[in-house]
């Protein structure tokens, strides 16, 4: 919030906490492409308070993940310390949608994050690759996936299902993971 290593003042603080939770609430209502204007009207502030705070929609985004991520990173470091097989990569895939699916076009957001290293969300979209990759790695390891599939792969197809469940349901989601993850098994 503050790059000036000060405290922020109570009411900056206030401020920057009712515009997460107004971006939180709209976002669950409306996807990641709800109004901006919306938001700072809703937390009671101008919208040059608004980007005062984050300076753009993807700063915004990233500020709401920010706890949601290191959750999801932990999860994914004790699943890759004990891969057991195709039901771990099952699982990060699975855990990996649920976070990109709290939002509506979350998906499509980290996906472009992952190629723009100006995005806020850049960093964050480069661990939920690596930590596909390692678990892959192990898998590859232990003979449960083919040696061609990689990190991206994975992070396309979490965000293909995240798609799919956005516009589908959350079975016919479930489904295509099954069948990729089967598909990711040796021949």
């Amino acid at each position: 919030m503050s790059t000036t290593g000060r405290r922020p003042r109570a009411d900056a603080r206030r401020n920057y906490e009712r515009l997460l939770a107004e971006a939180d609430s709209a976002f669950r209502e409306h996807g990641v492409d709800a109004s901006l204007e919306s938001i700072a009207r809703q937390a009671g502030v101008a919208i040059g308070t608004l980007y005062g705070h984050f300076s753009s929609r993807r700063a915004l985004v990233g500020a709401l993940l920010r706890e949601r991520n290191e959750a999801l990173f932990a999860y994914g470091d004790r699943l890759v310390a004990l891969l057991e097989g195709p039901e771990t990569l099952s699982s990060w895939v699975n855990a990996v949608i649920e976070h990109a699916a709290t939002y509506s076009g979350l998906a499509d957001m980290l996906m472009n994050g992952l190629d723009d290293e100006a995005s806020e969300l850049h960093a964050s979209c480069l661990r939920m690759t690596d930590l596909s990759e390692r678990l892959l790695a192990g898998a590859r390891e232990r003979g449960v996936v083919r040696s061609e599939v990689t990190g991206v792969d994975m992070f396309a197809l979490i965000n293909a299902a995240t798609w799919v469940r956005e516009r589908l349901s959350r079975e016919e989601a479930d489904r295509l993971v099954r069948f990729t993850i089967d598909g990711f098994a040796p021949r």
